[in-house]
């Protein structure tokens, strides 16, 4: 979440001037006062191929015929600070007010593998999510929340292997079948490459532990999604639109690509990969990213890949509010910028949403903050009458204009990939990581030079500082948590701890599905350090180049 620096000028606090607004985009694409017919035309657009009905390739209007009508988007709302009890807590709090699909987020040492009592993790605990350092804690977190019933995203990528594994076998301990799970691994490595930085190993050991995960699902857990291919930090760390929605594309076309050299067959695990998308503030515009997604990722899979289920074109995604738009100032108008972006995903179609609560940008959601967060999803579902038709939008002149524009500037963006090598080789020569420092600055400037106006910060500006209650969290809980620690290694079978960590680093050396081994790990209660520096061993660390 972004506090906006703007410097102290007395303009901040008047209107903004009528006469200087701004007709583009949030991405700075230009917006035409009027859209006809001539611009389907310009922009060669065909209702026949590009548009069809609900339910029909290549589902622009939609993978499902009846979407909302059938079944509401699950609301998921991302939840995990401090302790496992304390975020256990938050999940049966939202529960009882009406979420229907948990999402865990994880605090920073977590994310990188490491233990809450590592050195390397002083300071961060629970700060940015829930820590996580061996299944023990994996067992008090989701102590009571009915695994087989509700379905479980988990927001991890370096350590996905590791996390998920400690969730299988939380569940096989209390009797559910790992078949039975459902939900979803984020286990996107390639954008940490380019955007979050939250990596562990380097690119190809990466990309093969992904591999992996993606092999043992569909062959063990057909309910799982064991990848989210993720726009949603790429567009926080500052790109537009067309960047976020090219560059999850092509991430994606990297992990088919691994796993039909892996030896998988496409439909044997394209129906359960997934995306992940932000929803920013230009209305129109996050729709349209949307309806060209779903077209551009169909058209892949049945024309490139040649997939045969139609399951395997579905382009299937959660969306979450833009972080990166909430403001510290006047944190209240936070609940609107929100109402408005949830609004735009659940007129593009998605599948699942998280909505932000207005003190994000100072810190993690309290519970009324969070209750409101939740409350807008149910507002617009069962009082605002949007999600009684089916792409609703749909035949707009602006809308399809914007739609079929989206989808040629993402094709764009793919070729020079593919020119490239693809998305490996355009890490390596910082191809990402430049663009988007690009667009980021461009929006930044946007907002200094008052081109673009944000309220409450650089127009109409009130000084008066917020008065909301923030979060505290439970200041025994990280003691707790290293004791829980100390006492996991002291009191598991040693033996079995040693043999599985030695298994684990053979089956590295060999090239095997870690997944097995991992569950093994997990069970004898090695911790999240300790699997992690086991792999290290094999693979290395990844050292970033620099980009200029």
């Amino acid at each position: 979440m972004r506090h906006f620096d703007v410097n102290d000028d007395e303009r901040y606090r008047e209107p903004p001037d009528p006469a200087q607004r701004d007709f583009t985009t949030v991405s700075g694409e230009p917006v035409k006062e009027v859209y006809t017919e001539d611009d389907l035309e310009r922009v060669g657009f065909d209702p026949e191929r590009d548009l069809g009905r609900p339910g029909e390739y290549p589902f622009t209007r939609g993978i499902h015929k009846n979407l909302y009508r059938g079944k509401l988007w699950t609301m998921r709302m991302f939840s995990g600070f401090g302790s496992a009890e304390e975020t256990n807590a938050r999940f049966r709090y939202l529960l009882d007010h009406g979420e229907t699909g948990l999402s865990i987020a994880f605090d920073l040492p977590t994310l990188y593998g490491r233990d809450t009592d590592d050195p390397m993790a002083e300071g961060e605990f629970g700060k940015c999510g829930v820590a996580v350092s061996s299944l023990a804690d994996m067992e008090i977190l989701l102590d009571g929340i009915p695994l087989d019933q509700i379905t479980t995203s988990m927001t991890i990528n370096g350590p996905a292997a590791a996390i998920w594994a400690m969730y299988i076998a939380t569940a096989e301990k209390r009797g559910i079948p790992r078949a039975k799970l459902g939900g979803t691994l984020q286990n996107d490595i390639l954008k940490e490459f380019t955007a979050q930085n939250e990596y562990i190993f380097p690119p190809e050991p990466s990309m093969s532990l992904v591999t992996d995960t993606i092999e043992f699902a569909s062959r063990e857990m057909p309910k799982w999604n064991s990848i989210s291919v993720s726009g949603y930090h790429i567009r926080e760390a500052g790109a537009t639109a067309t960047e976020e929605l090219a560059f999850t594309i092509a991430d994606g076309m990297a992990y088919v690509d691994a796993a039909l050299a892996r030896g998988l067959d496409i439909d044997e695990f394209a129906p359960r990969i997934s995306f992940f998308f932000n929803c920013h503030n230009d209305f129109f515009e996050e729709i349209a990213k949307f309806r060209a997604a779903r077209r551009i990722w169909a058209r892949l899979m049945r024309e490139h890949y040649g997939a045969k289920n139609p399951r395997s074109w579905w382009m299937r995604f959660h969306t979450q509010t833009a972080g990166c738009s909430l403001t510290a100032q006047e944190p209240e108008n936070n609940i609107i910028r929100t109402t408005i972006q949830a609004l735009a995903a659940v007129l593009g179609g998605t599948q699942s949403l998280h909505t932000n609560s207005l003190d994000e940008a100072l810190a993690l959601p309290s519970d009324w903050a969070v209750r409101i967060a939740l409350r807008t999803q149910q507002i617009i579902a069962y009082e605002s009458g949007v999600a009684n038709s089916v792409d609703p939008l749909a035949g707009s002149y602006l809308v399809e204009t914007m739609t079929s524009e989206m989808e040629q500037r993402v094709q764009a963006i793919l070729d020079e990939i593919a020119e490239m090598g693809g998305v490996l080789a355009a890490i390596e020569n910082g191809y990402f990581q430049r663009r988007i420092a690009d667009s980021a600055y461009r929006y930044e400037q946007a907002i200094a030079e008052r081109r673009k106006i944000v309220i409450g910060v650089n127009a109409l500006r009130n000084e008066e500082p917020a008065d909301i209650p923030l979060l505290t969290m439970d200041p025994e809980g990280e003691e707790r948590q290293r004791q829980r620690l100390a006492r996991v290694r002291r009191e598991r079978d040693q033996d079995e701890w040693r043999a599985s960590l030695d298994a684990l680093e053979q089956a590295a050396r060999a090239g095997e599905n870690l997944m097995p081994h991992l569950l093994r790990a997990v069970r004898a209660y090695a911790t999240l350090g300790e699997i992690t520096n086991c792999l290290k061993a094999v693979y290395g660390e990844y050292r970033p180049v620099a980009v200029v």
